[in-house]
């Protein structure tokens, strides 16, 4: 089926005429993708391309921080490195995003203006995040907050209870709506909980109606709820955007987030997206990761790169 804008107008009606399209939708095959997953990870790369995925992934990361016991010097603390993720080296790039609580927006914002960030949006998680529980009304005013202090990047969560009950019709207005209040100020990511999906047919249905409501990301996880960011549910939704690309002519990114904490689990990701959406997905642009600790990992890794700690082989394994 090839959408258009007025096919995505006509989906957008009704509720019946958007279940009638997510019905076309193919089962998933759960074997084949889960195996197609796991033989992705075992790839492996040349030495001089691990450098290049390094730092590819730094600039993917979202340096989240996202605890009930977050200060202004934690959120400050994580500016600085998500500018200068290492001081001693000014070769590594700056990070994706800085993701933080609706509070703390204001002052992200300014220290990284401060500190010559002007270049890492400060991303707010909005709709009542983690759950996605509260009225509507609530959900506008906490997405206006996260804006009116500066946020350029909006994850909202989706009512999976809604979702999961077949009101496929409330969830997609609701997509619409916040995505109406972010207008040209700020994109747009919409976080599924897959692990309270649970199907990988529920995950494809979600993708595809959040793309057709306008989001700009599609996001696995609030990392609060496992299973998270596993790699066939990546899979998946990276299948969704290639085909909603080739469909409608629009390119929507993909931000897994949830349990990838090393540079092996990070690479994996990439080899993902070059094999399933395509290189072109391989940008800050159209793929983010959702991390607290993997850059950590990341930056240990380059170090071990840079002072030639690793095997005298051209290749490096991934498993």
């Amino acid at each position: 089926m090839l959408l258009n804008s007025v096919s995505v107008d006509e989906l957008a009606r009704d509720e019946e005429s958007l279940k009638r399209f997510l019905r076309t939708l193919p089962p998933v095959d759960q074997v084949g993708v889960e195996g197609r997953a796991a033989m992705l990870s075992t790839r492996s790369i040349k030495n001089a391309s691990k450098n290049f995925a390094i730092d590819l992934a730094i600039r993917m990361v979202d340096l989240t921080t996202l605890e009930g016991a977050d200060t202004p010097g934690k959120v400050k603390a994580l500016c600085n490195k998500a500018v200068r993720p290492d001081p001693t080296d000014s070769t590594v790039p700056h990070v994706g995003a800085v993701c933080v609580y609706n509070d703390m927006v204001s002052i992200a914002r300014a220290h990284l203006d401060s500190i010559g960030g002007h270049d890492v949006p400060v991303a707010a998680v909005s709709t009542a995040f983690p759950s996605g529980r509260a009225s509507q009304a609530v959900k506008i005013q906490d997405t206006k907050d996260a804006l009116d202090a500066g946020a350029g990047e909006i994850d909202m969560v989706i009512d999976r209870g809604a979702f999961l009950s077949g009101r496929y019709g409330e969830v997609f207005d609701e997509i619409k709506l916040i995505k109406s209040l972010c207008g040209e100020k700020a994109h747009l990511k919409v976080i599924f909980e897959t692990g309270e999906l649970v199907t990988y047919d529920n995950v494809r249905k979600a993708s595809f109606m959040a793309m057709l409501a306008g989001a700009d990301f599609i996001k696995t996880s609030t990392g609060k709820v496992a299973p998270a960011a596993t790699p066939p549910v990546v899979l998946v939704m990276l299948e969704a955007v290639r085909d909603f690309h080739i469909m409608t002519g629009r390119k929507v990114g993909v931000k897994p987030a949830g349990g990838i904490r090393t540079t092996k689990d990070a690479i994996k990701q990439l080899v993902l997206v070059n094999e399933t959406a395509g290189e072109e997905w391989l940008s800050p642009n159209l793929f983010r990761i959702g991390a607290s600790a993997l850059l950590n990992d990341l930056l240990m890794q380059r170090m071990k790169m840079r002072d030639g700690r690793y095997s005298s082989s051209n290749y490096v394994t991934l498993d």
